[in-house]
């Protein structure tokens, strides 16, 4: 639910949509029509509906009813790329495979010079790279607050940065 939404709005939606559907056999048969209805703040939620519902019957179908816990199989459910799956894996399972790259991952890398990719998988890729693998499962949440309170896409607070004048490759020109 999280594509071009806020956490804020999913994580108010989200209790609800546990509550209406509390097992994943329930979303698997649910109505797509009432999935609609609970997650429609969220934005794209037609699409979001039958991709939540789709993958419910996936892990039903193909995983005994419990979620994956490995990329490959992650990534083989509606809506569900290696972002996603890593975050899953790292959060829910704490298995690291990889670095999840969202927008503010992939905007803070281009700006510290740690990529010059926009392809998430790239961007991906040259972080695993950079940092330790010990510190792979950090570093989306460590960026994402970053980007939300200082390294702002728009308007950055580049004043209040840490890494304004000695690693941002941007120096505040945006």
């Amino acid at each position: 639910m999280a594509a071009q939404c806020t956490d804020i709005v999913v994580n108010s939606v989200t209790p609800s949509l546990f509550k209406t559907y509390p097992s994943i056999d329930d979303m698997a048969h649910a109505d797509i029509d009432q999935v609609k209805l609970v997650i429609r703040q969220t934005g794209f939620y037609n699409n979001k509906a039958k991709s939540i519902i789709a993958s419910a019957q996936i892990i039903m179908r193909d995983f005994d009813g419990k979620v994956p816990q490995t990329m490959e199989e992650l990534v083989t459910l509606h809506g569900v790329a290696r972002k996603t799956a890593n975050i899953v894996l790292t959060d829910a399972f704490q298995k690291v495979e990889g670095i999840a790259v969202d927008t503010h991952v992939g905007r803070i890398s281009r700006r510290l010079g740690l990529t010059e990719h926009r392809n998430p998988v790239k961007v991906e890729n040259d972080l695993c790279s950079f940092f330790f693998r010990d510190d792979w499962g950090y570093i989306n949440h460590l960026m994402v607050y970053f980007g939300r309170d200082i390294c702002w896409s728009a308007k950055p607070r580049c004043t209040r940065c840490p890494f304004y004048l000695d690693l941002c490759v941007s120096n505040g020109e945006f």
